[in-house]
């Protein structure tokens, strides 16, 4: 017979938060001919595969023109580049995201100009965008947060009236919908990261632009590649943001199993909702909502929850990870000091920071882990309400 120490160990046993290996096993033989097959051409800076993958993926995505690039963070700054955004222009954005979608506008030396959030989705609330247009704005930067699409269709209108463009930051959410059409596909610009956690991630850093005019595509291929259509020749001032070939070639494998990744993650989703049905953990908790005309991704699976932080420390404890997207507001964080935002002033967004909780997701995730996540946060709640009758506080 086991001694309850040992028990309460293989208890405490930790499993993974997200597990590339995993997925690196079901597809490893097609992933090593790729890179074996860049590795024989030894031509590594853009070329074929790059070629084939912009034409794959925007195909995906729905978009006439695809351009890659080196990072997410990378596709956002040529965007704005593309556009002409620059100093004394305004971006209106979200500060409830990662610091890259503020941070690109910054390095153009244009103002970010923060709009907060609305509680149901994560995503900017479309009814304070209008408000915040000012003479000097040249774009709205959506985010398609956690891989649910931003609502398109008020900030198109919004943008249309005021002659701004659409960047869609959708580094998180390739493969969402919004009416049927894919993320990216939408605004002037979709911006995409094939950092390895995403749902279509490289082996490294990677991104994407698509875009709806080929003007905008090729002055994209140009500040991607300082500037030059032929080699010591510059045409405008640009950088080096050129998408490897080995991202490519690892990518075009990738693209063809996305959907079914991306049905996998849904699946997984619902079984969380299903168990907090099961649970009863509906009014302690709050599941990710995602609108009926909206076809959610699930990058991450954030809820709401009561006593986050003493929550999140239980789990630990208990061997179930989880993540914090996003522990501080970027209107409150150092970097965006100089824009003058106080606290108080994106209440939404800073109730977003202090109890959301991603849990574990992804294509793999076994159900049994799934269940020891719902579990053990039902054993959490369970206890504090037995301590709060304990104390007599509760009626």
């Amino acid at each position: 017979m086991e001694s309850t120490s040992t028990a309460a160990r293989k208890v405490k046993k930790s499993f993974a938060f997200f597990d590339l290996q995993a997925q690196f096993a079901s597809i490893r033989l097609e992933i090593l001919q790729a890179v074996e097959s860049v590795l024989e051409s030894q031509h590594f800076i853009m070329g074929q595969q790059v070629e084939l993958f912009e034409k794959e993926a925007g195909a995906y995505v729905g978009s006439p023109h695809a351009v890659g690039c080196a990072s997410g963070t990378d596709a956002l700054y040529l965007a704005l580049c593309a556009q002409g955004v620059g100093p004394g222009d305004e971006v209106i954005t979200t500060p409830f995201t990662f610091v890259a979608t503020a941070g690109s506008i910054a390095r153009t030396e244009a103002t970010p100009v923060f709009v907060d959030i609305d509680p149901d989705t994560f995503n900017i609330a479309t009814d304070l965008i209008e408000p915040a247009v000012t003479e000097k704005t040249r774009a709205i930067l959506p985010v398609h947060l956690f891989g649910l699409a931003a609502d398109l269709r008020p900030i198109q209108q919004i943008a249309d009236n005021y002659s701004l463009a659409v960047i869609e930051d959708a580094a998180q959410a390739i493969g969402a919908t919004y009416y049927g059409q894919k993320v990216g596909s939408i605004g002037d610009f979709g911006c995409f990261s094939f950092f390895p956690s995403k749902n279509l991630g490289c082996a490294g850093d990677g991104g994407m632009v698509t875009a709806r005019e080929r003007a905008m595509a090729d002055r994209l291929s140009l500040l991607r590649a300082h500037g030059t259509r032929k080699k010591y020749h510059s045409e405008i001032i640009g950088m080096n943001s050129r998408l490897d070939a080995l991202q490519a070639a690892i990518l075009r494998v990738k693209l063809r199993y996305l959907d079914t990744w991306i049905q996998a993650r849904q699946d997984r989703a619902a079984l969380y909702a299903k168990l907090f049905d099961q649970y009863d953990l509906t009014s302690f908790i709050t599941s990710p909502s995602a609108p009926s005309h909206c076809g959610h991704v699930y990058n991450q699976f954030v809820i709401r929850c009561d006593d986050r932080d003493a929550l999140r420390d239980y789990l630990q404890e208990q061997g179930v990870p989880t993540a914090i997207y996003y522990p501080e507001p970027l209107h409150l964080q150092p970097a965006f000091a100089y824009l003058g935002y106080a606290k108080g002033s994106m209440p939404q967004s800073e109730k977003a920071c202090l109890n959301s909780l991603a849990l574990p997701i992804y294509p793999e995730l076994p159900a049994d882990d799934q269940e020891r996540v719902v579990s053990t946060i039902a054993e959490f709640y369970k206890s504090q309400v037995h301590h709060t009758r304990g104390n007599g506080t509760h009626e």
